[in-house]
């Protein structure tokens, strides 16, 4: 029978047998029963009872709720999510390949583009994914190996068409779809290839989960864990077990979250220290209407810009009390960042200025305190100007 999505959250990655609480299994290896036994899980892909690099039953559960959830074939965890990142680039791409890579994707993995790609001659084209077709003509043929989107992107809150992306045939489509959640929307099923997260962010919910996550059709999953487990980028069991803990609430916690994050946009909207704010769900968004067709919700995170430049933006910080000063988001508490001087510090002048990463934005994860709160204290900080 099929179900909702709050249920799927609750039944994601259960197979009948298993206890309602998942077993943490925290250990690296497993005794086998002579040479021969040994040799053969050596030699099975993904072995579960060989060493944790290569499986670990509780990281399992996890891999199979995450591919419930995108309704995949499979996936596979990983330490964080530039550990997924790193590792779909480097086993799909060798030197000469060449990546179609949309110009809003976030800090790290434009640093990750920028340095070791092309130290080991990868190659990338960025490209503006609000423009139709822009992906499709920057693919090169013979060479174009990935084609990497972001949507939602982060930190300007841009959105690509995923079915636009997803009719792109020859190279594999990635969409890191982080802050969506499998819970927003579901890019495979829009013909992408692979959907990767920072499960890190909404899916872990807790700030206490270190993970990444990658999901798509099972001959390119197991492509990817037979490099993953070369790169090492081993989830941890503990964080998979905080994972799968997050994956249970998530429904709850985002249809929260995304309700208060459309208040405060619209509050900020109309701040007279604001010069502009940045919401999937927005009216005023310039894809709104795109963003309401793919997204179940506009997520938690909001986006804004205020006068007043450096100064006034840590004047305003220095104000906070029940919002903190933080990079990540997704979680229960409330955050904010200065782009600029923190997720993004270090990329090109010019990079920043096709990003829209300016002096004066700033991003606001929207966490689970009651939404006057939130507001109360933002416009008390905004209150200087």
């Amino acid at each position: 029978m099929a179900h909702n999505p709050d249920t799927n959250a609750v039944t994601a990655g259960r197979d009948g047998s298993q206890p309602l609480a998942t077993p943490l299994w925290a250990t690296t290896v497993w005794s086998s029963e002579g040479l021969d036994d040994t040799a053969s899980r050596a030699s099975s892909l993904r072995a579960p009872n060989y060493y944790g690099r290569h499986a670990n039953p509780t990281v399992s559960q996890f891999e199979n709720a995450i591919a419930d959830l995108e309704g995949a074939e499979s996936a596979m965890a990983f330490g964080s999510g530039m550990g997924a990142i790193a590792s779909i680039v480097l086993a799909f791409c060798n030197s000469g390949s060449h990546i179609v890579a949309q110009n809003t994707l976030y800090g790290g993995t434009l640093a990750f583009l920028e340095g070791p790609c092309r130290r080991l001659g990868i190659d990338v084209t960025y490209v503006d994914p609000s423009v139709p077709g822009a992906f499709s003509a920057a693919i090169q043929l013979g060479r174009t190996m990935l084609i990497l989107a972001e949507t939602p992107s982060n930190p300007r809150l841009s959105i690509c068409n995923l079915t636009e992306l997803g009719a792109i045939k020859g190279p594999f489509t990635v969409v890191d779809s982080t802050l969506a959640t499998p819970l927003s929307q579901r890019p495979l099923d829009h013909g992408i290839n692979l959907v990767m997260h920072s499960a890190t962010k909404g899916i872990g919910g807790h700030n206490d989960a270190m993970l990444g996550v990658v999901a798509g059709e099972k001959d390119l999953i197991d492509a990817l864990w037979a490099y993953g487990v070369l790169h090492g980028a081993t989830a941890s069991p503990y964080d998979a077990l905080n994972g799968l803990r997050g994956i249970r609430t998530l429904p709850v916690r985002l249809r929260q979250q995304s309700s208060s994050a459309l208040k405060i946009a619209n509050v900020l909207q109309e701040h007279p220290a604001v010069s502009s704010v940045m919401y999937p769900h927005l009216a005023s968004h310039p894809q709104y209407a795109l963003a309401k067709e793919q997204m179940g919700n506009g997520g938690s995170l909001v986006s804004f810009e205020i006068h007043g430049g450096l100064d006034a933006i840590r004047e305003m910080f220095n104000k906070l009390k029940l919002v903190h000063a933080a990079t990540s988001f997704g979680g229960a508490e409330t955050l904010i960042c200065h782009p600029l001087t923190s997720t993004h510090v270090g990329l090109p002048a010019e990079m920043l200025a096709t990003m829209g990463v300016t002096m004066g934005l700033i991003r606001l994860s929207v966490g689970l305190e009651h939404p006057d709160d939130i507001i109360a204290e933002l416009t008390t900080a905004l209150s200087h100007h």
